[in-house]
């Protein structure tokens, strides 16, 4: 009776051993990403690193992106923020190797550290959870104009540095 005990709890740590996966537990596959900008309903688009768009919005934004791309590939990411009147903004969004993947040396074994991990994507970890950018105004929204004046009216120690126009 206590043989086939000790066999039967064998079994199950090998089987957990082998077969289980650090970084799929205690980490996610999919991070949410803010997205806030000022001035606020901005346009967004996110593109993948195949150019493919994965998201189509307005700010304020929460968007899941997936952390790996493929097998033992991290995701990249493009975002593009754009409204009339300010200027376009591109802010990468990357991927970094999660601390918990090495969590399998020690409880998830080769399965998770070769298999599992990496085709989840739970080996890799977002860097940044949040955008927040201020959008700078295109200078034809400026107000520009033209003003003529006298060069008697501009001061002795700028006169040096102009230059003629013909």
């Amino acid at each position: 009776m206590k043989r086939g005990y000790f066999q039967m709890t064998a079994v199950l740590l090998t089987a957990m051993f082998l077969f289980s996966s650090c970084a799929s537990i205690v980490s996610k596959s999919t991070y949410p990403l803010s997205i806030n900008t000022s001035p606020s309903n901005a346009q967004v688009s996110i593109t993948d690193q195949k150019g493919t768009e994965v998201f189509k919005g307005s700010t304020p934004a929460t968007v899941n992106l997936k952390a790996g791309a493929a097998f033992f590939v991290k995701s990249e990411y493009q975002v593009k923020l754009s409204s009339p009147g300010y200027e376009e903004k591109i802010i990468p969004v990357t991927f970094g190797i999660d601390g918990w993947y090495f969590g399998n040396i020690f409880l998830g074994g080769i399965i998770g550290m070769l298999i599992v991990d990496p085709a989840t994507g739970a080996m890799w970890k977002m860097e940044t959870s949040a955008i927040n950018e201020t959008l700078a105004p295109t200078l034809s929204s400026q107000n520009a104009e033209l003003k003529l004046i006298d060069i008697n009216e501009i001061p002795e120690n700028l006169r040096a540095s102009l230059v003629r126009v013909n």
